[in-house]
């Protein structure tokens, strides 16, 4: 039975007031659409060039927007690592809309098979390893950890999510994400992508337990930032079995809590600002198409060419980024097209 160690602490406890303190603030605020939209866009971004980059991948954050932007057929197992990171991110906060995601091992799977998709064979894509594995150093590629045994990864996972699930109502949400973080990468039951498989279920459980830092948030990026100590705080140096009885979860939880306060602080400075960008302002003729949807349920551009003197060209340009930005879908084709608020 799982049962891990660790104290609250001053810092630990300051850490969960200033978090949940800033959460508030920033749900108080209430952004409009169109600027959180730019957000969540721009988060994903961030989230998949500093999750891969933590692992080694050496591709900037400009060469990942563009590849996220452009989607390039042809590309490099660099850039496949980071399409399939955000396709996850994607496919992710979708299933989280529809509040029918739950913390389990088929999700833990799921997750690991989409950011592995194409990079590792079938039989260890999504699959828990089933040969011994050794962790290295990612920077100096000397061998630091040595995981459980292969016959005990399953019965570790197990009980690691009955730990999440049965302590939902009696432990703050963000140590049991902080945990759950942790014992995944001492576990580490994958032959690759344990790292990033791991960031993505902790944004999960911390969305479900109404944190929702998913959309917005990019908890990777205070990681990236000095990744030699993000290895040394989530992971553990020697042999598991010689280490597991005194492994302490405590330094963790602060380091963990902390950067989560760095990123709000991130993110409450640059949101404002997201929404005086070129890329997000709705001019008054955006707004007209969005007020004739309101009123009348969809539009044409028929109709909207009686609104408007703009030509027809620009007119395609206006609705494009209506539906760039998420607030409008486009139904039919050709003549019979039409726009419904999204």
């Amino acid at each position: 039975m799982f049962n891990p160690k660790y104290t609250i602490t001053d810092q630990l406890l300051a850490n969960i007031t200033k978090i949940n303190a800033l959460i508030r603030d920033l749900n108080d605020r209430r952004f409009p659409k169109v600027i959180l939209v730019e957000f969540e866009k721009k988060a994903r971004e961030i989230s998949a060039h500093a999750s891969t980059s933590i692992e080694g991948n050496p591709l900037p954050l400009t060469d990942v927007k563009r590849i996220l932007k452009l989607k390039p057929a042809n590309i490099r197992d660099t850039e496949k690592e980071v399409l399939n990171y955000n396709q996850a991110l994607e496919s992710l906060n979708k299933l989280l809309e529809t509040d029918e995601l739950e913390i389990s091992l088929k999700l833990i799977l799921d997750i690991h098979k989409q950011i592995t998709d194409g990079l590792l064979p079938a039989f260890d894509s999504g699959k828990l390893r089933t040969r011994p594995v050794v962790v290295n150093d990612p920077r100096t590629r000397k061998v630091v950890y040595l995981p459980p045994d292969v016959e005990k990864v399953k019965s570790l996972i197990d009980d690691l999510i009955n730990y999440v699930n049965e302590s939902k109502n009696n432990i703050d949400p963000l140590i049991l994400a902080g945990i759950f973080h942790k014992q995944m990468v001492i576990i580490h039951p994958f032959m690759d992508g344990n790292g990033r498989t791991t960031r993505l279920a902790t944004k999960v459980l911390l969305a479900k337990m109404g944190l929702n830092t998913f959309n917005l948030f990019s908890f990777e990026n205070y990681y990236n930032q000095n990744v030699t100590k993000y290895f040394q705080t989530v992971g553990e140096y020697g042999d598991y079995y010689e280490l597991v009885e005194s492994i302490d979860f405590t330094n963790w939880l602060e380091y963990f809590t902390g950067g989560l306060i760095d990123e709000l602080f991130r993110v409450q400075k640059i949101l404002p600002e997201i929404g005086n960008t070129p890329e997000t302002r709705l001019e008054t003729y955006h707004l007209k198409i969005m007020e004739f949807i309101k009123k009348n349920g969809f539009i044409k551009d028929n109709d909207y060419s009686k609104l408007t003197d703009r030509a027809k060209a620009t007119r395609a340009l206006d609705f494009q980024k209506l539906l760039d930005l998420g607030l409008i879908q486009r139904q039919g084709k050709g003549k019979s097209t039409y726009y419904l608020l999204k």
